[in-house]
């Protein structure tokens, strides 16, 4: 037997009043999704354990088998660990977003997606002017990137808050604060007079795109936890493609090999056919191939309802599809959001998601759609998350 789990991010949510109460999964032409449900076994999966932060980590932590109250300690040394970071006695680790703040709003939590060249280079220069035997920033991908810090372990005690939580609100009420933030604030605030002439913001203010005015701290975190590996735990090795470096840490983390697949990204343009023809190719050397799709996500945190919808329709006739050509095979799938971002939040929530094992050996429990509705109507509810691996391979 072979398994694919399909995780796409963020694609549950609420419904939408403008939209006449239904949700984006709603919305969606799904044709091989509805075909899918209806041969398949749906559900709702609580992946977030109640108390924690509805963060990807957590969430994608249970999808892949793992019990977050266990093995999570934070996503910074996660992300860390995908971009080879190591962590010292004495070090810590923040998330270091680029971000544009307009008339003391957070206007874009990514600085509208700024390519991966213009942040290196941008960050090179943060860690040229600031960076020191104590401070190192570290290129990530687009807007994500790391800081590292040593010998003030107190910064972890610091209250940060992710900067797509705050979309159109005054930031100064939710910069760092509190024991540990003097040196967070300070370094965010020096940021600013280095990034405002500097020769990337130029050229786009010159086109029209949206400048970086500042770095953004948060979701600090110490030593990366120990995970006992994939095959250890379930007895499959597994590889996993992904355009976020928080996903391939998560791999690492559980010794699962991580597939660099041309055209995989973090947004819209993702080349949807060659991550899963790279994730079935992948199905010859391992047992279970992991395709973690960001793009809803992105979407929802901008609060644009037709792009989150489009990426969804996209994931349905790209890679759906496909799986759907596999039928009869020795091949079982996994289908599920790891968390909603509803629109109107425009960031996580905790709600349950809805999941769909279908392939060899499951059988139907009479969903009609891949819909938080149909989910709900099957009863079938899963509260501790990490259960769902063992429900998918049988363990």
């Amino acid at each position: 037997m072979k398994y694919i789990v399909l995780i796409i991010d963020g694609a549950a949510g609420l419904p939408l009043p403008e939209r006449g109460g239904r949700t984006c999964l709603e919305l969606a032409v799904t044709p091989n999704l509805d075909e899918m449900a209806g041969e398949g076994f749906m559900g709702l999966v609580r992946t977030v354990p109640p108390g924690m932060e509805p963060s990807s980590a957590c969430a994608c932590m249970s999808v892949l088998g793992y019990d977050p109250t266990v093995y999570y300690k934070g996503r910074a040394s996660i992300e860390a660990r995908s971009l080879g970071i190591d962590i010292g006695e004495g070090e810590v680790v923040f998330r270091c977003n680029l971000v544009n703040i307009e008339d003391g709003k957070m206007k874009d939590y990514s600085a509208g997606h700024i390519s991966t060249d213009e942040a290196e280079e941008l960050i090179t220069t943060l860690d040229k002017e600031m960076g020191n035997d104590f401070i190192k920033f570290y290129p990530g991908v687009s807007y994500r990137h790391i800081l590292k810090i040593k010998g003030h372990e107190d910064t972890l005690k610091a209250v940060c808050t992710p900067p797509h939580d705050i979309p159109g609100k005054d930031v100064e009420g939710y910069l760092p604060k509190g024991e540990g933030s003097d040196l967070l604030r300070d370094l965010m605030a020096r940021s600013e007079t280095l990034l405002r002439n500097h020769r990337i913001n130029v050229a786009r203010r010159d086109r029209g795109d949206m400048p970086v005015t500042t770095i953004w701290l948060f979701w600090g975190s110490g030593q990366v936890p120990e995970m006992p590996a994939f095959r250890e735990v379930y007895g499959l090795g597994a590889a996993l493609t992904s355009g976020v470096d928080l996903l391939k840490g998560l791999a690492k983390m559980a010794d699962m090999d991580v597939l660099d697949i041309r055209g995989v990204t973090d947004g819209p343009d993702n080349d949807n056919a060659a991550q899963i023809t790279g994730a079935l190719g992948a199905l010859g050397k391992c047992d279970l191939a992991v395709v973690h799709i960001e793009a809803p996500d992105e979407a929802a945190h901008g609060g644009l309802i037709d792009e989150k919808i489009e990426a969804i329709r996209k994931i349905d006739a790209e890679v759906i599809g496909r799986l759907l050509e596999r039928r009869g095979d020795d091949l079982r799938v996994l289908v599920m959001p790891d968390h909603p971002t509803p629109i109107k939040l425009r960031t996580h929530s905790a709600d349950p998601v809805p999941f769909l094992i279908w392939g060899e050996g499951i059988k139907a429990n009479g969903a009609k759609r891949f819909t938080e509705a149909e989910a709900g109507k099957t009863g079938v509810f899963i509260e501790e998350g990490y259960n769902i691996m063992g429900r998918l391979v049988g363990r």
